[in-house]
Parts: structure tokens; C-alpha cells; sequence
């Protein structure tokens, strides 16, 4: 049976593994509480984590050429304070802080976070607090590498003009060990709003000589190493338009109109998906004009235009997939996209210029305004694939498009699920294996069980056999020893009543005892089945033994001697009543063939052993024959579990002696 965690322990490793003070960035259930979890919980966890992860955004990164990140001074040794400070200018109300890590293509690994620090803390500060307030800080328990996502860090309620991350250990970089810090974007959101984009930023330090690629302005240009992959959704194909270097001296522009007025605050440009492929067929600025004017106005005729943003592409560092520009909000309904210099092709097979996108995005208050509606232009497009409507239908080449807010939570939400996964994994593998291991155990168990009961039904119908066996011996024997003897005994009285026909006093004595042994023998045949039923008989051994004497061997002049009568009384039923028969065969046998005048009697018993020993006068055993006891003292023996044998006296005679262990190991028959 599994433990359940308790809130205390759960607390604790939360906060050993992330670490955080006031912002939150823990998955949903930490490592350590997944041994204590209950096995259906388990598998209830990994079907809802394995449905979600089939609905969260993937990684899909750039290739290409482009503008990487920011990239501190390199060290040696990781212990280096480095920080990078984003000014916000106005006073903002953020609610989330996205580190996007610069990703290292491994020849052996993959794809990886490259330089993303192992310790750090975030700080946020204003005017009013120039010092600043520690609102999250990771040490390296929390153990945030490796990784490929952005690290989400949520801070609902909080007032800043400027956000710091500061490094307390730096992680080395793949292509030469070094120590360095090193991010690919910081973005800070007030609701919807990334507040960061373009914004001014400062460093404690850049790497000398660092190109366009490498630029403290790239960390909040809102250019990252993923393509907007979602996921979910039907893939659309990116608009296109070709024209001649003719043609480009004419404007082109592209109108759409809103439909009513709204407050416009951004805008995003998602450049054309230029392939699939690698290498890539184009570059990443496939499309792009040079320079773009971007105008909002009320009036279906522009009059009164007002400009939005403009995009100046001077170098391939300033394109990227997805081209974000923020503006002062700007009431209006008409939107117009001026191409001032339009992109020349000046590979492949068209030559000439291009205007492309996968879709415009203008935002009003968080919301994508333009979604559905129709841009319309002057643009001549290369295909029926290729329509006006690809620009606002809220997809491109991998499926829907995602607010950006949205789209970092769910990659991020896609690292926490992804490390819980392979956990959850392991631990119901090792479980299945253990129940796979008592399952075996079970069968064999189950096998060894069935074996056992048919040879336990063999052994009990073999003993059944045996004990029917042994009751057929037991019952003839008894039998031959009890009537036997009585019979005997009966012969033997008729005779003495013969010989005294003329006293009656003797006779009347004589018949008086044949009546007896009849009424005896009738006992004994009744209960000869179990002879310890008949009551009376075998209770008092000694006295048993010399009524039996008197009977059997009539005025046989005899002598019995017994000693350990203590230890007899303790005798079984069973086995006084078999020494006692054993006892009587033998009377029988020495009145019937030894022709003795006297016998003797000597019995001894002690906690552990028996031996009766039966001495006679008479004529011995036949020399010339066996020199065995007989077979009714050898069946008697037998059912005892003794031994009997005969002995030769110097003087003549026999004497028959058995031996009996009282206790012994195993079983008695």
C-alpha cells in the first residue's frame, strides 16, 4: 500500500526542487511525490499528461540565419555575478516573466539550452524603489537545466519600472567548456502585453567584438528560436506575391478594414514559411520588404492616416518568424501596410520582387481584431493557395496561431509535463515489474499449490488404502487373538467340566466361567472392529494380563512380573489393547504347542521403551524349522510398530520377546 504525501512534505520538495520565494514555476506534482502516489493515480496522471501534451504547442526551432540573443563575458570558473536590466519606462503592472534560453544544436544530444544560468535571481524595481525587491530566485537544486523551454515565472500583483536577472552560477557554454550567461529573449507581461519589447536594455557586461547575432538589444527584439508550432489546427500556405523590378517602382499596399473602431496597440507580422527542408530554400527574410509603413486611420480614404510602426529590415538580423511592434494605443478602423522597399529575390528560379506572409495580426487590448477579415491591395497573388484570406485566417504553415503569452505558457507547460512524464514512466514500469515479478511468483505459487493437492489426494487415498488395509489386518487379527484365545479358553474349561461331573459345586464354577468367556467372546465380536469401543476391556493392563493368565493356562503353574506400571497407564488405548492381545496370542501358543508345565511373565516399561518377555518350560521351537516367531505374533508385532523375537534358554523352552519405543519420530502405523 502507498503512503500519502502530507502537505508538509509536498511544501518542502517544492520548494528544495524550484526554489522560489514569490514568483511560481513548479510543475504540477514534484518528482519526489511520485513514488508515494497510489498506482491508479499514476495512470490516471500519465493518460491526462500524454492527452495534454497532444494539445499543447511543440518545439519546432529556426534555422538559418538570425539574431541569436545576448551573450555575457566568458569565464572559467561558474561563480560570476552577471545581470542583464530591462528599463520599462512607465510604471507597469506585471503579472509574468518569460526567460526564452538560447538553444545549442548538440551533434550527439540534439537540441539544448545553451548557457542558461544554474542560479539565479529576478529582481524588480521603481522609481519609488531604486534598490529593487527579490521576487524569485532558483538555486541550483532546482536543477532547471537541462531544457529547451522557456522558464515561466508567474508574479500576479506586481508594480515595476524595471526588471533585473542577476546570476549567482553561470552554466558553460557546448563549443568551448567556458562559463557565460547567455538568453535568447526576456519578455514581461502586463495581462497580454509583452511591456518589454524593444525596450531599453542594459548588461553588466557583452562579449568583445559581439556581432548583430549577439546584441543586448536582441534579449526584447521578439525574435525567438521557435517557430510558432501549435499543435492543433489545420496548417494554412503563407500569401505570396511576385512582380517585376518594373512593378516594384509602383506602391504596393494592402488595406483591411476593421469593421469599427478599436484602440490598436501592436501588431505581428508572421513572416512567410519558407520551407520545411533542411538546409532551408530561402532566408529567413523570404518576403519581407526592406522597409514597411504601417498607418491606422478612421476614413476609408486615409485622410486622416495616422502611423502605427514601421519596419526597417537594414540586415538579416532584423527578420525573424514573427516581426511585434508596439505602438500608443490608436483609435481607428482602417488599417494600411505601405511597402516602401519591397524584398528582391536574387536566387533560385524567381528572380524579381516578393511580397509574403503568414499572417497580420493587430491587436486591440490583447485581442487578434484582424482575425477574419479581408486585406485587400494591389498585389498580385502567385496561386489560388496563395489568397488575400491566408493573411487573417489565424493559422499558418503548422496550424493555429497562438496569442504569444499563450503559446510561451504551453511550451513551458510542455517542459514541466515532459520532465513528470519520464518519472511517472519509470515508476509504474518498476511497479509492473514487481507485479509482473509476484504474478510469476502467484502462477508459480498456484502451480506448486495444484501439485500439491493431487499429490495430497494421491498420499490420502494411498494412506485410505493403507488404513483399509491395516483395518483388515486389525480386524482379523483381532479376531484371531481375541476369539482365538476365547475359544480356547472355552475348550479348555469344557474340558475341566468333564472331568468334574461328580462335584457339583466345581462344575456349577467351571460353567459359571464359560458363561463368562461366551459372554465375552460376544463383546469382542461385536466391537471387533475397534475392540477399544467395548467398555471394560484393557483399562487395567496388569490385572488384564492375569485374569488372562488364569483363564487361558488353566492350572498352568506361571509367574508374572511387571515394572513401570506408572509408564503403562500413560500407554495409548490402542497400543495396550495391541500389547494385551500380542500378550494373549502368545498364552495361546504355549498352551497349544510348547506342552510346558510353568511359564513366566516379564514386563517392563519406562518413559521411552517396552519390553515383555514370555518364557515357557516347553519343548522349543522346531529346530529344523524356520526359527521365526509365528506369523499371528509377527502381524501383532507389526501393527504395534515392534520388534519380536525368539530366544533359546540354555535350560529349554522359549522365550518370546518384544520390544516397543513409546516415542519415537514420524509417524506410528
Amino acid at each position: 500500500m502507498y503512503k500519502k504525501m502530507t502537505p508538509f512534505c509536498m511544501f518542502a520538495v517544492a520548494f528544495l526542487l524550484f526554489g522560489v520565494l514569490h514568483c511560481q514555476a513548479t510543475p504540477e506534482v514534484p518528482v519526489a511525490a511520485i513514488s508515494e502516489l497510489p498506482t491508479s493515480v499514476l495512470e490516471q496522471k500519465l493518460t491526462s499528461i500524454n492527452q495534454e501534451l497532444n494539445q499543447l504547442a511543440t518545439f519546432s526551432f529556426r534555422s538559418g540565419v538570425g539574431g541569436v540573443g545576448y551573450r555575457s563575458r566568458a569565464y572559467t570558473t561558474p561563480a560570476h555575478q552577471e545581470w542583464v536590466q530591462i528599463e520599462l519606462n512607465d510604471e507597469q503592472h506585471i503579472d509574468q516573466i518569460v526567460l526564452v534560453p538560447c538553444i545549442w544544436r548538440d551533434a550527439k544530444a540534439g537540441f539544448r539550452a545553451d548557457g542558461f544560468p544554474r542560479a539565479f535571481k529576478v529582481y524588480i524595481g521603481s522609481k519609488q524603489n531604486p534598490q529593487g525587491t527579490l521576487v524569485a530566485e532558483f538555486g541550483e537544486a532546482a536543477k532547471l537545466l537541462p531544457r529547451l523551454a522557456p522558464l515561466i515565472i508567474n508574479c500576479p500583483g506586481t508594480v515595476a519600472t524595471w526588471v533585473r536577472v542577476e546570476t549567482t552560477a553561470l552554466s558553460h557554454r557546448a563549443w568551448d567548456g567556458q562559463y557565460i550567461f547567455q538568453l535568447s529573449e526576456i519578455l514581461v507581461f502586463s495581462g497580454k502585453e509583452n511591456v518589454a519589447l524593444h525596450q531599453r536594455v542594459n548588461s553588466s557586461s557583452g562579449e568583445a567584438g559581439s556581432t548583430s547575432a549577439w546584441n543586448i538589444h536582441n534579449l526584447v527584439d521578439g525574435f525567438m528560436p521557435y517557430l510558432m508550432d501549435a499543435g492543433t489546427g489545420e496548417k494554412s500556405i503563407a500569401f505570396l506575391s511576385n512582380f517585376s523590378t518594373r512593378e516594384a517602382d509602383e506602391p504596393k499596399q494592402l488595406t483591411i478594414d476593421l469593421g469599427a473602431n478599436y484602440p490598436l496597440s501592436r501588431i505581428h507580422y508572421h513572416a512567410t514559411d519558407v520551407s520545411d527542408t533542411a538546409p532551408q530554400s530561402e532566408s529567413d527574410d523570404f518576403g519581407i520588404p526592406r522597409h514597411m509603413v504601417i498607418e491606422g486611420a478612421s476614413q476609408p480614404d486615409f485622410s486622416d492616416a495616422v502611423q502605427l510602426a514601421e519596419f526597417h529590415i537594414k540586415s538579416i538580423y532584423d527578420a525573424g518568424p514573427i516581426l511585434m511592434e508596439r505602438f500608443p494605443d490608436t483609435v481607428c478602423r482602417y488599417v494600411r501596410i505601405r511597402v516602401i522597399e519591397p524584398f528582391i529575390n536574387t536566387r533560385g528560379t524567381n528572380l524579381g520582387a516578393q511580397f509574403g506572409a503568414a499572417e497580420i495580426e493587430l491587436f486591440s487590448g490583447g485581442r487578434n481584431v484582424a482575425l477574419g477579415r479581408l486585406f485587400q491591395g494591389n498585389l498580385k497573388v502567385t496561386g489560388p493557395d496563395r489568397s488575400y484570406s491566408a493573411l487573417t485566417n489565424g493559422r499558418n504553415l503548422y496550424g493555429k496561431i497562438l496569442p504569444l503569452k499563450e503559446w510561451m505558457s504551453e511550451l513551458g507547460r510542455r517542459h514541466d509535463l515532459e520532465i513528470q512524464r519520464p518519472h511517472i514512466q519509470n515508476e509504474l514500469s518498476v511497479r509492473r515489474a514487481s507485479q509482473k515479478t509476484m504474478l510469476t511468483w502467484l502462477s508459480w505459487l498456484t502451480a506448486g499449490l495444484a501439485g500439491s493437492i493431487v499429490i495430497i489426494i494421491l498420499v490420502n487415498r494411498t494412506i485410505m488404502i493403507t488404513q483399509i488395509a491395516t483395518i483388515r489386518e486389525r480386524l482379523a487379527a483381532d479376531l484371531h487373538d481375541e476369539l482365538g484365545a476365547n475359544l480356547h479358553t472355552i475348550g479348555l474349561l469344557s474340558d475341566l467340566a468333564l472331568g468334574a461331573r461328580e462335584s457339583e459345586e466345581e462344575s456349577a464354577r467351571l460353567y459359571g466361567r464359560i458363561r463368562a468367556e461366551t459372554e465375552r467372546s460376544g463383546i469382542a465380536v461385536r466391537h471387533c472392529s475397534n475392540m477399544l469401543s467395548a467398555n471394560g476391556l484393557y483399562t487395567d493392563l496388569l490385572a488384564d494380563m492375569q485374569r488372562a493368565s488364569i483363564r487361558i493356562m488353566a492350572r498352568l503353574e506361571h509367574e508374572i512380573t511387571i515394572e513401570g506400571d506408572e509408564h503403562l497407564k500413560a500407554l495409548k488405548p490402542r497400543t495396550r489393547a495391541d500389547l494385551f492381545l500380542f500378550y494373549k496370542e502368545c498364552l495361546v501358543n504355549i498352551s497349544r504347542h510348547s506342552g510346558a508345565t510353568k511359564y513366566t511373565t516379564w514386563l517392563q516399561a519406562t518413559a521411552n521403551n517396552i519390553q515383555l518377555k514370555i518364557c515357557d518350560n516347553g519343548r522349543g521351537i522346531d529346530p529344523e524349522g524356520s526359527g521365526s516367531p509365528p506369523a499371528s505374533l509377527q502381524r501383532r508385532a507389526g501393527l504395534l510398530g515392534a520388534t519380536v523375537s525368539i530366544e533359546t534358554p540354555q535350560g529349554g523352552g522359549t522365550c518370546i520377546v518384544l520390544k516397543l519405543r513409546t516415542r519415537r519420530w514420524g509417524f506410528r502405523k
